[in-house]
């Protein structure tokens, strides 16, 4: 059986620890980002981890469940817009900067794979959509791709540069030609309309992607645990 460890990473660009989930000993990596406010152990409590541990098992795949910031960031629901997104960037930066780079030394690969569900798909978008050479497979699940709402009355460019849906619109199409996206979802989804949306973006931009639309099935946990075992053996 797989390893299971937890240990936490410091962060110069944050100056604070960030909490990691380490599952697996070998095999390519995936970066993995819970659901809104979730824990860094979200996917593996609600079972997603376990959908795929027959490729973590088989040293294929290696998971790395990240903490996110959304408590001090989008999700803070007294904080001003541009603190908001000034504290996302950093994150992202660490993310570029730290974490990616640590993944890829202990993992001895250039490019990883970034996954989540709901507003962890808009962080590994997110991820993959800004630093598309460091991204080789984006699972996106149930995934939203635009944080406007949580930064009323902000012009901040920086709310621009983290809103995939629109500067994907502006970027050159080369930079992701080598990318596997999928974007999943389903006909009873909430966010249906948005990975449309963002399916329609990257298809007149001539990126290959996989707009994968399960039936008669809500947005929820077992949609997900459905779904990444196919994306993972898929390509993996």
């Amino acid at each position: 059986m797989a390893s299971i460890k937890h240990i936490q990473y410091y962060s110069n660009t944050l100056d604070r620890n960030i909490n990691l989930e380490i599952t697996g000993d070998w095999g390519y990596p995936i970066l993995m980002f819970p659901s809104s406010y979730g824990s860094f152990t979200q996917n593996n409590d609600f079972g997603l981890n376990g959908a795929v541990m027959n490729f973590v098992n088989e040293g294929k795949i290696k998971l790395y469940n990240v903490e996110t910031l959304d408590g001090l960031s989008f999700y803070a629901e007294n904080m001003s817009s541009e603190v908001k997104i000034h504290n996302y960037e950093m994150y992202m930066q660490f993310l570029k900067n730290e974490l990616i780079p640590y993944i890829q030394s202990e993992c001895n690969t250039h490019r990883i794979g970034v996954a989540g569900v709901s507003f962890g798909g808009y962080h590994a978008g997110n991820t993959a959509f800004r630093f598309p050479d460091l991204v080789s497979h984006l699972f996106s699940l149930s995934g939203v791709f635009s944080i406007r709402n949580f930064v009323p009355l902000s012009d901040d460019i920086r709310i621009y540069y983290n809103c995939p849906d629109e500067f994907m619109q502006n970027e050159e199409s080369w930079r992701f030609q080598h990318m596997n996206i999928v974007l999943s979802t389903s006909d009873w989804d909430s966010c249906k309309p948005k990975n449309e949306h963002m399916a329609g973006i990257l298809q007149a931009k001539g990126i290959p992607y996989w707009y994968d639309e399960k039936k008669w099935i809500e947005h929820d946990w077992p949609l997900w645990k459905m779904a990444f075992p196919e994306y993972i053996g898929r390509y993996f």
